[in-house]
C-alpha cells in the first residue's frame, strides 16, 4: 500500500496529534496504579536491553488486537479507564501506535519521549531481561 504522504510527514503528523509523556514525568508515574506501561518491542530486544519495571509487553503487531474490544485477543485492562504510555526503541515507533489507538477510540494513551532508548540512557530503572521461556 502506498503511503499518501511522506513517512516522515506521517510521523510528525502522528506527533502533533498526541501526547508525549517527559522522561522525568514518566519516572513519576511509574508508581501510580493507574497508569500503565506498555512496551510494544520485538522479543529480541527485550532480551537485548531488558525493560521498565512491571511494563505490559504487546509483542509487536498484536496491540490493536488487544485493544479492540471485538477481538478475540482483548485484554480487559484497555477498558478499565487507565492511562497508558506506549515506548518502543524508537520513539516514532510508539508516536504512530500512539495515534492508532487514539484513532481506535482509546483516549488516554500517549507515549514515552525518546523511547525505551532514551529511558535506559538516563540510567532509568531497567528490570531484568526476559529469557526466551518466560511469558510476558
Amino acid at each position: 500500500m502506498k503511503l499518501k504522504i511522506g513517512y516522515r510527514a506521517l510521523i510528525d503528523s502522528a506527533m502533533e496529534e498526541i501526547e508525549t509523556v517527559p522522561l522525568n514525568q514518566a519516572q513519576e508515574l511509574l508508581q501510580d496504579s493507574n497508569m500503565v506501561f506498555v512496551d510494544i518491542r520485538d522479543i529480541r530486544e527485550l532480551e537485548r536491553e531488558g525493560m521498565i519495571p512491571g511494563a505490559l509487553h504487546a509483542p509487536r503487531g498484536m496491540l490493536e488486537f488487544w485493544v479492540d474490544p471485538d477481538s478475540p485477543y482483548y485484554k480487559p485492562i484497555f477498558g478499565e479507564g487507565k492511562r497508558f504510555i506506549l515506548y518502543c526503541a524508537s520513539a516514532w515507533r510508539s508516536a504512530l501506535a500512539t495515534k492508532t489507538l487514539q484513532d481506535m477510540g482509546l483516549p488516554d494513551v500517549c507515549h514515552l519521549e525518546g523511547g525505551f532508548s532514551a529511558w535506559k540512557q538516563a540510567n532509568l530503572p531497567v528490570a531484568e531481561k526476559p529469557s526466551k521461556s518466560s511469558k510476558s
